[in-house]
């Protein structure tokens, strides 16, 4: 197909997961009814973002992936006809849990799941105390209307995944996210880290010649400290923001992206082309201090 009709869902969340499900699939089919072929859901959007706390009963959340949240998700992707892009908490065996991504295709089928590469620890993202690290390596999933790649949140910030992503023939980059601003900061800060945080995505973009979604959720968590920031957002093959959500509201949009127009931007800006494979060997290394 050369052209896809994509599908962001932004919304805030509570701390009852069926509750969130349900919403999410009601917003499944907004994004249905209004056209969408492939849609992606927020960061973990079944809880509320549990990470701000090292707490041992979070781990009853996660769930096994296939599960019941793909489960759910597979008839309505099947009864639509569309992609889902779900991020969710998954249990892989007692005491072994990661931040995971499963793909449904429009047919019902499960592609099959993308586990979260990069594991912040920051003040209020605490995701090494609940989470492994990926052991899959960088994902592209077929679906009925693209190969899409999946990286999530903190993975933006690695040029070295959306290239790699993009090298393995991913046709549309998606960023499932939960990240806002701590409430105590002051506006100039805040508004640095978004820029910062809009501003590496549409690099990757850029870079590699594709369309990126970045679906991240909103609302007031934390016993009202975080604000998830929301600022959802899709880009064409080139960097331009083709569709911008707003920092407060819920909101569920449909953008058109054309998948021809990589092929355009990267004969015309062949970074691909230009590589030097051959220089690339200290990339490996941890840092390059002469040791």
């Amino acid at each position: 197909m050369s052209k896809v009709k994509v599908g962001l869902v932004q919304m805030s969340c509570t701390a009852n997961k069926q509750e969130n499900l349900e919403k999410a699939i009601v917003k499944v089919r907004e994004a249905a009814a209004k056209g969408a072929q492939i849609v992606c859901l927020q960061e973990l959007f079944t809880s509320l973002y549990f990470c701000d706390v090292e707490d041992y009963d979070n781990f009853d959340l996660a769930e096994a992936i296939p599960g019941p949240s793909t489960d759910a998700f597979q008839v309505v992707a099947k009864e639509l006809g569309v992609v889902i892009v779900a991020s969710l908490f998954e249990k892989r065996a007692e005491g072994l849990y990661h931040n995971t991504t499963a793909v449904l295709d429009a047919d019902g089928s499960y592609l099959g799941k993308y586990r979260k590469m990069h594991i912040p620890d920051d003040p209020a993202y605490y995701e090494k105390f609940y989470f492994t690290p990926g052991d899959l390596g960088y994902k592209v999933f077929q679906t009925k209307f693209a190969k899409i790649g999946i990286l999530i949140c903190w993975d933006q910030w690695y040029p070295e995944a959306s290239r790699i992503t993009a090298l393995m023939g991913a046709e549309i980059m998606f960023y499932p996210t939960a990240i806002g601003w701590d409430t105590t900061q002051d506006e100039e800060t805040n508004k640095d880290q978004y820029n910062a945080w809009q501003t590496i995505q549409r690099s990757h973009s850029v870079a590699n010649g594709l369309p990126v979604i970045s679906v991240n959720r909103v609302g007031f968590e934390q016993e009202g400290r975080m604000k998830f920031w929301g600022g959802s957002f899709a880009t064409n093959a080139q960097g331009k923001l083709l569709y911008l959500a707003s920092h407060e509201e819920e909101e569920t949009e449909v953008v058109d992206i054309d998948l021809k127009q990589s092929d355009y931007i990267r004969k015309h800006w062949p970074f691909l082309r230009d590589r030097r494979i051959d220089s690339y060997q200290p990339i490996t290394k941890r840092y390059i201090d002469g040791d």
